[in-house]
This record gives structure tokens, C-alpha cells and sequence, in this order.
């Protein structure tokens, strides 16, 4: 049951050492703010779940904070490579993490399996593709009705969901809206879940196609205004497309990489004053 409490409790309490964690989003309401906790409190050996892993998970990797990452597309959106995740694979620095890489229709099916209890997911894919040869958790079976070739991928079952939300009610529900990824599913498919909004208020008011994670599913939701920033938050604020500029030459060699993080988020003690040195930040560069 849902408790509201601090970001930080909430990393603490909740999240340990060797979980399987997804932070998920979509290029929309990506938990940027949860991100930046795990870093702070130095979680680590985390086998993290994204399908579409980006600079949050650029700084995780290169803060040394994860083991294994299971994805389906990786890299700074409409900018590059990400230079941490990529001195990991093939420089062995801070530590070579183990990959896992999996369609997008696999991830999405494995997610909902997950949070229906299954064992496995059943989906039309990986056809032509080489993906099979280098997995031993895509296997393919016939459809006992149709006799049809099916690909069957294992379910993802985490340790704990982070999400962000624009809103949650002071009894702990939480609501979002816009463009979604596999949020819903990856909380359900979660022993644990924290979400971090944007605004706490009396009464959610949900419109058409916009989603309801009731507090039974939630562990924790903290108030964290601007907690997807520099991703976007409908309703609230716009993408910060000049901090994904900004992010590959800052991410392309270690120095400048650890002293940014240093900067900006080690000796910063919440996202409210990260917020406030990359601001400032910002304006010295201007």
C-alpha cells in the first residue's frame, strides 16, 4: 500500500543492492530524479530493464551502479551513442556490465506477462532476425491450435519499478497521461514500485486514455516537481532538447563525465538543487 514519503526514503527503503529494477518512460515522464538518488545513495550490482535505456542510464553505468542491462535500443536520442555505456562494453571501465538485448515487441510482451502472473510471453517476431542465434531465452514453439510457429520469450519479473507520474492523490493513486511506454506494466510486474510525481492533490481527475495505478500496486510516491527533466512532462514542462546536446561531449571521456556528476549530482543533496546547479551551469556556458 501506497505511503507517501521522501525521494530519498523512498530509494533507501526500498531499493537494494543486486535488484532487478526497471526505470522506464518513454521518451516522456523518465524518472530522471529516482535516477539521480540511486547514484547518490551508490546502489549497486543492479540489473536494470529498459527498452528504451538513455542518459540516466548512461550515468548509472557510469557511476558503476550496474551489473546487467536488459534492453531494446540504447543510445542519447536524436543525438548518439551513449559514451558510458559504450566504455563499459568495450573498456572494461568502471566495470564491464553483462548485456541483454531484445526487440521491442519482445520487451513490451515480456512486461505485460509479468504483470499477469505468466511465466512467458508469446509473440509473432524474431523472424529473419539473428537475435535468436544469441539467445538462449528466445525459443520458438507451435501454436497447439493452429500448429503455427510461435517466438516465446521469459516474463519479466522485477524487484522494483521506478516510474514518474504527473499526479497522485494524498492516498497514494497515481495517474499519468500522454505518450506512455510500458510503465503500467512494468509496475505491475514489480514486488515494489516508486513513483515520483509531479504534484500531490486531493482529487485525480482522470480523462480519456490516460492511466490509474491504484496505491495497492505502490510502495512509495514522493513529490518531486521537474523529476523527468530534461525529459518532458505533459501538462507541466517541455523536453530540454539542448541538455541532450550538451550531454555527449560532457559523457565522451571519463574526466568530464565524473567531474559533472560530481558537480552536479554527488554534491548536490536532492533533484531541487541539481536543478538549481545546472541552471546555474548553463548560464556560465551561455
Amino acid at each position: 500500500m501506497a505511503e507517501i514519503m521522501s525521494l530519498r526514503e523512498a530509494i533507501g527503503t526500498f531499493v537494494r543492492d543486486g535488484d532487478h529494477l526497471a526505470a522506464e518512460g518513454f521518451t516522456h515522464l523518465i524518472p530522471f530524479a529516482a535516477g539521480h538518488e540511486l547514484i547518490r545513495q551508490g546502489k549497486r550490482d543492479l540489473t536494470v530493464y529498459r527498452m528504451t535505456p538513455d542518459i540516466i542510464y548512461d550515468q548509472l553505468i557510469g557511476m558503476g551502479c550496474v551489473r546487467k542491462m536488459v534492453f531494446s535500443w540504447g543510445g542519447n536520442p536524436g543525438v548518439g551513442s551513449l559514451h558510458r555505456f559504450r566504455d563499459s562494453i568495450e573498456r572494461d571501465w568502471p566495470h564491464r556490465i553483462e548485456i541483454e538485448e531484445r526487440s521491442h515487441a519482445d520487451m513490451a510482451n515480456a512486461y505485460v506477462a509479468g504483470a499477469s502472473g505468466l511465466p512467458f510471453a508469446i509473440l509473432r517476431g524474431y523472424v529473419g532476425s539473428d537475435l535468436p542465434k544469441h539467445s538462449d531465452r528466445i525459443r520458438f514453439i507451435a501454436c497447439p491450435f493452429t500448429g503455427e510457429e510461435l517466438a516465446a520469450v521469459p516474463a519479466i519479473k522485477l524487484d522494483v519499478a521506478i516510474i514518474h507520474a504527473q499526479q497522485a492523490d494524498r492516498r497514494g493513486n497515481v495517474l499519468l497521461w500522454g505518450i506512455l511506454g510500458v510503465q503500467k506494466e512494468a509496475v505491475m510486474a514489480a514486488s515494489r514500485a516508486v513513483i515520483t510525481v509531479e504534484e500531490i492533490v486531493d482529487e485525480l481527475r482522470p480523462a480519456p486514455n490516460a492511466c490509474v495505478l491504484p496505491r495497492w500496486v505502490v510502495s512509495a510516491v514522493c513529490h518531486e516537481p521537474g523529476g523527468a527533466f530534461p525529459s518532458y512532462a505533459q501538462g507541466y514542462y517541455e523536453r530540454d532538447n539542448r541538455f541532450y546536446l550538451a550531454w555527449d561531449p560532457i559523457a565522451r571521456t571519463r574526466e568530464t563525465f565524473l567531474a559533472w556528476m560530481q558537480r552536479h549530482v554527488l554534491d548536490t543533496a536532492s533533484f531541487a538543487e541539481f536543478r538549481r546547479v545546472h541552471a546555474t551551469t548553463a548560464r556560465e556556458a551561455a
